[in-house]
């Protein structure tokens, strides 16, 4: 799994993924895609710091290493030790909406759960699929529910 580089010049299928059940089923989702449209996936995450009063961080925690770590342990629990072979992994700093509809410049489609964990280390949440729908530079698969995507793509 590489990290993701300069995402503009690769067709590629994007998928938010924050650890919750529903981003698991958009991770499948996103691989079927990828394999019908012949492109590449980039799972993304991201994070950001609560700017609530009162709230305060140890110096010593990563969120993005964090983040990093429930997109691995997401790929792992989706795919096993055999993800695809063209899965990057990207991790980026801010809110879940505004980096998934960034994200999605040039991606061929977009993949978000439903529902997600909320919150500030969440990815996904209603209010978040609702928004990359409407903004996003590419069409999106907002994935309900808990069918899983046939077997094998049919062409």
């Amino acid at each position: 799994m590489a990290a993701a580089s300069d995402s503009d010049t690769v067709a590629r299928v994007v998928v938010g993924v924050d650890g919750s059940a529903s981003s698991h089923r958009a991770l499948e989702w996103a691989a079927f895609q990828a394999a019908v449209l012949d492109t590449s996936i980039e799972a993304v995450t991201a994070w950001q710091v609560p700017t609530d009063y009162g709230f305060s961080v140890s110096p010593q925690w990563d969120p993005a290493v964090d983040m990093r770590q429930v997109l691995m342990d997401s790929v792992r629990t989706v795919f096993g030790e055999e993800p695809p072979a063209r899965l990057q992994l990207a991790v980026h700093e801010g809110g879940a909406a505004r980096v998934l509809i960034d994200a999605s410049r040039g991606a061929q489609l977009l993949v978000v759960g439903s529902r997600g964990h909320g919150g500030f280390t969440g990815l996904l949440l209603g209010s978040v699929s609702a928004s990359v729908a409407e903004h996003a530079h590419c069409p999106v698969l907002v994935v309900h529910g808990e069918q899983r995507p046939p077997s094998s793509p049919s062409h």
